[in-house]
């Protein structure tokens, strides 16, 4: 497993010691007092609008932690939030061409993506499972034969999925919808079987349907998938900022508190409980902080 701690430790100390002389993001954002932050609207609960269509989330709460961090670093009174709706096919290029800083969602952190922009430590481990009606008694991947089916445009799933249909010579239609609501919506309306994406994203879903008890979220695991904040590439004094504030979170025990908020609480607009307790993989990275785009260490 990479570890960040001994990069954070020298990367950070020259942003505390020295802010005035940041260059890149932390000199843009200390200028302006004003940081761009990518949001989602229907992300339960890692970002999402409430019912005063406020952005709320575990995700944005971490954020907001991270802005708490640098305004502190940079020594100035206040840093603005803008915040910016972004879907899974925009909150990338968004970050690469400079219209947001930081992307607060349930971002997946791969190799693929890291190619293209930069990941804080990891906070949430998912993995990629399906949801269904019950009444369609679908278990299995091979029970979609020919049938249609629906993930997120832009998510990791849905390169999943095609790989997958392709390569179990499944014969699948494949619909790929703007976000996480209209792709539950196409489930309940008939116009697709199941919906493939991460676990926890279609227990919050169920939680907030209209009958929670009509559906089902598959048992087996079909990948792992590591949640971080996306943040942009080539710039090693904001990442290391930014890494150091979610790392701090981590150690004073702020993500914990964070996580027991969104996961085992009762949560807008619904006061809903998603009863998902903290799972070991996630526990091991709050005691070893790793931006590692590698399944294979959070298994």
């Amino acid at each position: 497993m990479k570890s960040l701690l001994y990069a954070l430790a020298f990367a950070v100390a020259a942003v505390t010691v020295a802010p005035a002389q940041a260059t890149g993001r932390l000199d843009k954002i200390k200028s302006t007092g004003e940081i761009a932050i990518g949001y989602r609207d229907s992300a339960i609960p890692f970002s999402y609008l409430d019912d005063h269509q406020k952005s709320v989330g575990y995700s944005m709460d971490i954020c907001q932690g991270i802005v708490d961090a640098l305004q502190k670093d940079l020594n100035i009174p206040h840093i603005k939030v803008k915040l910016i709706p972004v879907v899974g096919s925009t909150r990338i290029p968004l970050i690469a061409n400079g219209t947001i800083d930081l992307s607060c969602g349930p971002d997946t952190n791969n190799a693929q993506r890291q190619t293209q922009v930069s990941f804080a430590p990891t906070t949430y481990v998912s993995a990629t499972r399906f949801v269904a009606l019950k009444s369609s008694h679908l278990d299995k991947l091979s029970d979609f034969k020919g049938k249609t089916v629906v993930s997120v445009s832009g998510s990791t799933n849905l390169k999943w999925l095609t790989e997958a249909n392709a390569k179990e010579d499944l014969g699948m239609r494949i619909i790929a919808a703007p976000d996480h609501s209209d792709a539950f919506q196409t489930v309940a309306s008939g116009r697709a079987s199941a919906f493939f994406m991460d676990d926890i994203l279609l227990a919050g879903l169920v939680a907030n349907s209209h009958d929670p008890h009509d559906w089902v979220i598959s048992r087996k695991a079909f990948t792992v998938e590591p949640y971080g904040i996306i943040e942009p590439k080539g710039d090693p004094q904001f990442k290391a900022a930014v890494d150091q504030a979610v790392a701090a979170m981590m150690k004073d025990g702020k993500i914990e508190v964070l996580y027991k908020k969104w996961f085992t609480q009762p949560i807008p607009p619904r006061n809903v409980n998603l009863n998902w307790p903290m799972s070991a993989e996630l526990k091991k990275v709050i005691a070893h902080p790793t931006d590692s785009p590698d399944p294979a260490d959070y298994r």
